[in-house]
């Protein structure tokens, strides 16, 4: 599937994908086949205040355990926490070939390996001793998750505006505010919460943010709303209201006053998992784009003999295949030691809007058909135009390319 390539992928990195790949189609889409109407109907998919039914949550965490089980889940989490650590370039080319093999609408495939803010992963290693081993092997076994509580209503981009308050009180500290768009936030068992506990250094942008490790099921907890978009029923972002929830010193995440340092800690990791995922989706789309103009007849011919049903095939074919190798090159840059801040930056903004460009020409050369629920072809549009926002919009990202070559770093 990696023919056009000139780089040689270590074996290694080749037998992971073969190896992920087999475990998807047996584990997820098997799955998808056999609870069909469950998964892709939102009238049994959610309940009423929009969560993810019951039935939905224990097939999320079956496919968990069964990719830890197989040794797939926590590819990505560090030695030091019991994972195999393989680096930057295997999680793309994992998560790469996952979404390639799935696309859109075999959906449970997100949780085939460990996201970094969701469960197992390098943030992680930034808990106390006793935090760890609380959470940690049930966490590892894909049998609990987390979710990463830190944008709010007024602050998105600029995560400085935060206005969720840590007051110390006998020792430890009493968390208040609110929480936004926090994904998996509505069946995760623990919530990493950002928030202010030193007004004056936040206000003047030298630290002042903490992190902690909340139990979703602490008082003064309480998932206020799930946020519900693309004309869905249900959702698995929500609104989180924090009502003076306790916090020890042992939930601590990191040092005090550099709560933000955690969130950046894991930025990467995103941001190589959302280029992966636009990748992996738009070949999965121009797969299915192609087949059908090699098939479909209009006017006596089939629609392939058409440039004006070809020829933008072609431009997105061509783009696409510019992002993967941007990818594998940024991550290699990664995986060297490397901060790669500018490229990664290129990468992400660069595949996350040709990727929704792909999967809209498939969706033209389908007609009508295109926008049925059984392509999944709209699934797919969705959650890459999702994915532009994701882990630092474009615009925040054009901006760091821009700083990072105003200093200098005018490598291309």
């Amino acid at each position: 599937m990696s023919s056009a390539l000139g780089i040689t992928l270590p074996e290694e990195i080749v037998a992971l994908q073969e190896g992920i790949e087999a475990f998807v189609k047996k584990e997820v889409i098997s799955r998808h086949e056999k609870h069909h109407a469950l998964l892709s109907d939102p009238r049994k998919k959610f309940t009423e205040d929009g969560r993810y039914a019951p039935e939905v949550v224990a097939l999320i965490r079956e496919i968990r355990m069964a990719s830890a089980e197989a040794g797939y889940f926590n590819m990505i989490t560090p030695e030091s926490l019991g994972g195999a650590e393989m680096g930057s370039l295997a999680y793309y080319a994992a998560w790469e070939r996952i979404f390639h093999t799935c696309g859109a609408h075999n959906w449970l495939c997100v949780y085939a390996i460990s996201h970094w803010a969701f469960g197992p992963s390098p943030v992680l290693t930034k808990v106390t001793d006793r935090a760890r081993d609380e959470i940690l092997e049930d966490m590892m076994a894909g049998k609990t998750s987390m979710c990463f509580g830190l944008s709010e209503p007024g602050a998105g981009s600029d995560a400085a505006m935060l206005k969720t308050r840590a007051k110390p009180e006998g020792g430890g500290w009493l968390i208040s505010g609110r929480k936004i768009w926090t994904t998996n936030s509505p069946q995760a068992e623990y919530c990493i919460v950002f928030a202010i506990t030193n007004p004056e250094k936040a206000t003047n942008k030298q630290g002042g943010i903490s992190a902690f490790l909340v139990p979703t099921n602490s008082p003064g907890f309480q998932i206020e709303s799930i946020v519900k978009m693309h004309g869905e029923i249900g959702g698995d972002e929500s609104a989180i209201v924090l009502d003076n929830v306790r916090v020890e010193p042992w939930q601590l995440v990191g040092e005090l006053d550099r709560g933000f340092d955690i969130a950046l800690y894991g930025v990467s990791l995103g941001r190589v998992y959302n280029s992966a995922r636009a990748v992996g989706t738009a070949r999965w789309g121009l797969d299915i784009g192609f087949d059908y103009a090699a098939k479909r007849e209009a006017f006596g011919k089939t629609i392939s003999e058409y440039q004006g049903v070809t020829f933008p095939l072609a431009e997105s074919a061509t783009e696409i295949h510019a992002a993967h190798l941007l990818g594998i090159n940024s991550c290699m840059l990664l995986d060297q030691g490397k901060l790669a801040i500018k490229e990664l930056s290129m990468c992400k903004a660069y595949s996350v809007q040709v990727g929704v460009r792909a999967i809209d020409q498939v969706i033209q050369t389908h007609g009508a058909m295109g926008f049925t629920n059984e392509m999944g072809l709209m699934d797919a549009y969705h959650a890459l135009r999702v994915i532009n926002v994701a882990d630092g919009t474009n615009e925040i990202l054009y901006k760091t390319i821009v700083q990072r070559m105003l200093k200098g770093d005018m490598d291309l």
